[in-house]
Protein backbone atom coordinates (compact mmCIF):
# COMPACT_ATOMS: atom_id res chain seq x y z
CA UNK A 1 0.00 0.00 0.00
CA UNK A 2 2.78 2.20 0.62
CA UNK A 3 4.33 2.13 -2.45
CA UNK A 4 1.19 2.73 -3.90
CA UNK A 5 0.57 5.44 -2.38
CA UNK A 6 3.93 7.16 -2.84
CA UNK A 7 3.64 6.00 -6.63
CA UNK A 8 0.67 8.25 -6.58
CA UNK A 9 1.80 11.04 -5.48
CA UNK A 10 4.68 11.12 -8.11
CA UNK A 11 1.86 10.78 -10.49
CA UNK A 12 -0.18 13.64 -9.22
CA UNK A 13 2.76 15.80 -9.35
CA UNK A 14 4.42 14.74 -12.60
CA UNK A 15 0.27 15.35 -14.16
CA UNK A 16 -0.79 18.26 -11.95
CA UNK A 17 2.19 19.87 -12.96
CA UNK A 18 2.76 20.81 -9.18
CA UNK A 19 6.02 21.63 -9.48
CA UNK A 20 6.73 23.31 -5.76
CA UNK A 21 5.55 20.25 -3.97
CA UNK A 22 7.42 17.14 -3.19
CA UNK A 23 5.48 13.27 -2.52
CA UNK A 24 6.81 14.06 1.02
CA UNK A 25 4.96 17.60 1.19
CA UNK A 26 2.01 16.19 0.34
CA UNK A 27 -0.16 14.33 3.47
CA UNK A 28 -1.38 11.33 2.89
CA UNK A 29 -5.11 11.71 4.64
CA UNK A 30 -5.00 15.25 3.88
CA UNK A 31 -7.86 16.83 1.96
CA UNK A 32 -6.79 16.84 -2.02
CA UNK A 33 -9.02 19.86 -2.65
CA UNK A 34 -10.32 22.84 -0.77
CA UNK A 35 -7.92 23.64 2.32
CA UNK A 36 -5.76 20.48 1.77
CA UNK A 37 -3.73 20.09 -1.46
CA UNK A 38 -6.04 22.55 -3.11
CA UNK A 39 -6.96 20.81 -6.65
CA UNK A 40 -10.03 22.15 -8.74
CA UNK A 41 -12.18 20.22 -10.89
CA UNK A 42 -9.96 20.28 -13.92
CA UNK A 43 -7.61 18.47 -11.36
CA UNK A 44 -10.41 15.85 -10.54
CA UNK A 45 -10.47 15.49 -14.24
CA UNK A 46 -6.75 14.72 -14.40
CA UNK A 47 -7.15 12.31 -11.57
CA UNK A 48 -9.63 10.47 -13.72
CA UNK A 49 -7.55 10.33 -16.23
CA UNK A 50 -4.96 8.71 -13.86
CA UNK A 51 -7.19 6.30 -12.99
CA UNK A 52 -7.97 5.27 -16.36
CA UNK A 53 -4.70 5.17 -18.28
CA UNK A 54 -2.73 3.79 -15.44
CA UNK A 55 -4.98 1.63 -13.02
CA UNK A 56 -7.61 0.52 -15.65
CA UNK A 57 -10.30 2.02 -13.38
CA UNK A 58 -13.27 4.22 -14.76
CA UNK A 59 -15.59 5.37 -11.53
CA UNK A 60 -18.68 3.89 -12.67
CA UNK A 61 -20.70 6.09 -10.21
CA UNK A 62 -19.75 9.98 -9.98
CA UNK A 63 -21.79 10.45 -6.87
CA UNK A 64 -18.68 8.22 -5.44
CA UNK A 65 -16.29 10.75 -6.33
CA UNK A 66 -16.09 13.07 -3.76
CA UNK A 67 -14.92 10.52 -1.33
CA UNK A 68 -12.95 8.75 -3.66
CA UNK A 69 -10.99 11.81 -4.08
CA UNK A 70 -10.59 12.82 -0.71
CA UNK A 71 -7.38 11.90 0.17
CA UNK A 72 -4.21 10.07 -1.55
CA UNK A 73 -5.03 7.11 1.55
CA UNK A 74 -8.59 6.94 -0.45
CA UNK A 75 -7.69 6.98 -3.70
CA UNK A 76 -5.56 4.58 -2.94
CA UNK A 77 -7.63 2.24 -1.33
CA UNK A 78 -10.40 2.48 -4.11
CA UNK A 79 -7.30 1.55 -6.41
CA UNK A 80 -6.80 -1.51 -4.51
CA UNK A 81 -10.06 -2.12 -4.06
CA UNK A 82 -10.63 -2.11 -8.14
CA UNK A 83 -7.70 -2.74 -9.81
CA UNK A 84 -8.32 -5.50 -12.44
Amino acid sequence: MEELIEKLKQQLINELNLEEITPADIDTDAPLFGDGLGLDSIDALEIILILEHNYGIKIQNPSEGKEIFYSIRTLADYIQANQK
